[in-house]
């Protein structure tokens, strides 16, 4: 497929469909994604993803999109969100590319929508930004804090839902996970900050 444009269609339509559940922002992503222009041209440098996660996207209880996740010439990378040393360096575990976005497969300038996972035994720690942003899990397992709470595990299907500047941190355990997130609002990430790890990170 390399030089050749192709469509996304039957990827977006499939995940417009994992963004099923009661938060409004849901529906934003999901109109955004059935209504993007998707035709696309793949890189001649894609970069596959890391066994773990080809793993986990495998697994009987991933969702069924996941397939065509791993399949996809995508040039996986940690995200650039930020340029903050200690945000770089916890980055090296996760892959990352946006679908649809300012700097996305697709361009939009109205919502940041993006697949994104992290390797077994990893963290990224707490971060807060302007934009309201929604995380549904694909495949594997993660483990999500909220604020001030503490963390809760979640699998496929389920979701990790942060209004405006709510601190928010994750991690794995020994599992990698998968998912797709979605921004709205004020999806620049000039104001976003990494605060680092949460005083209970793993030694």
């Amino acid at each position: 497929m390399r030089g050749d444009v192709i469509t996304l269609t039957t990827l977006f339509a499939e995940l417009a469909d994992v963004f099923d559940g009661p938060e409004s922002i849901e529906a934003v992503a999901r109109q955004a994604l059935r209504e993007a222009d998707t035709e696309w041209t793949p890189p001649d440098d894609a970069a596959p993803l890391a066994q773990p996660f080809l793993d986990v996207l495998a697994q009987a209880d991933a969702h069924p999109v996941s397939a065509l996740i791993a399949a996809m010439p995508f040039v996986w990378a940690p995200p650039q969100t930020s340029a903050d040393p200690l945000y770089v360096e916890h980055s090296k575990s996760k892959a990352h590319v946006e679908i649809l976005g300012p700097g996305g497969l697709i361009r939009s300038d109205q919502v940041r929508i993006g697949l994104y996972g992290m390797l077994p035994e990893a963290e990224y720690g707490m971060r807060t930004h302007p934009a309201e942003e929604i995380y549904v899990m694909l495949a594997g397992r993660s483990y999500w804090r909220r604020g001030t709470a503490p963390y809760a595990p979640l699998l496929p299907g389920e979701r990790s839902h942060h209004p405006s500047m709510m601190p928010h941190a994750s991690r794995t355990g020994d599992l990698a996970f998968m998912s797709i997130y979605a921004w709205r609002g004020d999806i620049s990430t000039d104001d976003y900050q990494y605060l680092g790890l949460p005083d209970d990170a793993r030694p």
